[in-house]
């Protein structure tokens, strides 16, 4: 597993923008991914899963109904739809994986991430 994530940027409050994660590997489709994201100055912190087979996701609570995360097995990607971006969205986003089976939200379950992309949104 290898994990290349991008997208980032700078953009204005309520602006979108959308991540996308590449595994390089072949195991992609048995994979639960995530994306986890860390401000300056805090703990990084979980900010939406989804399962191997895109059945299940879950979200953090002040992301749900703003960002959606997606799948394409085909294509090795994992993304991150991000829409109506508030200034407390800036941080680095990064991409996780593992084969957990499950949605997990703890980002010590997860084995596999992407080096980081930087999300800034201007006020």
């Amino acid at each position: 597993v290898q994990l290349q994530a991008s997208g980032g940027g700078l953009v204005q409050a309520g602006d979108s923008l959308k991540l996308s994660c590449v595994d390089s590997g072949d195991s992609f489709s048995s994979l639960t991914m995530a994306w986890f994201r860390q401000a300056p100055g805090k703990e990084r912190e979980f900010v939406a899963g989804i399962s191997y087979h895109a059945g299940m996701t879950q979200y953090e609570n002040d992301v749900r109904g703003r960002f959606a995360i997606s799948r394409d097995n085909g294509q090795n990607t994992v993304y991150l739809q991000m829409n109506s971006l508030r200034p407390e969205d800036t941080a680095v986003y990064y991409c996780a994986a593992d084969l957990l089976g499950a949605l997990i939200d703890r980002e010590d379950k997860f084995r596999y991430w992407g080096q980081g992309t930087q999300v800034t949104v201007s006020s």
